[in-house]
């Protein structure tokens, strides 16, 4: 299944603080932490703790949010299907990459061990 045009502008128009508060609130109801998803999100765009709280209170886009992190070599060990679409067949990068990020913390909120969900490099 291709990502729409219209599917692909709505999440580079999303900011990443809109969507932060949720990716707590799933990691943090089932269980995990948010120390947790910190190590994750840093593991995938190489952005701190504090580099993430300035990304957020200055509002950036998904698109702002991707431009500037430096993504992580083994983020397209990243596969299988999330929100409906399979990670491996999305052809826009901006896209591709937010829904790594969805899939890793989907990961981390149904139990899978980190050095799983980090690609064996913790």
């Amino acid at each position: 299944m291709s990502t729409t045009p219209e599917h692909d502008q709505k999440i580079a128009r999303l900011t990443f603080a809109s969507v932060y508060p949720h990716y707590v609130k799933k990691v943090e109801t089932k269980g995990r932490t948010i120390h947790e998803l910190h190590e994750v999100i840093e593991w995938l765009t190489g952005f701190d703790v504090k580099k993430l709280q300035e990304l957020i209170d200055e509002k950036v886009t998904f698109e702002e949010f991707f431009d500037r992190a430096t993504l992580n070599p083994n983020a397209e060990l990243i596969t299988g299907l999330i929100c409906g679409y399979r990670i491996e067949e999305i052809k826009t990068p901006l896209t591709k990459k937010a829904r790594y990020l969805d899939k890793l913390i989907d990961e981390l909120a149904k139990g899978k061990k980190m050095e799983k969900i980090l690609r064996g490099n913790s």
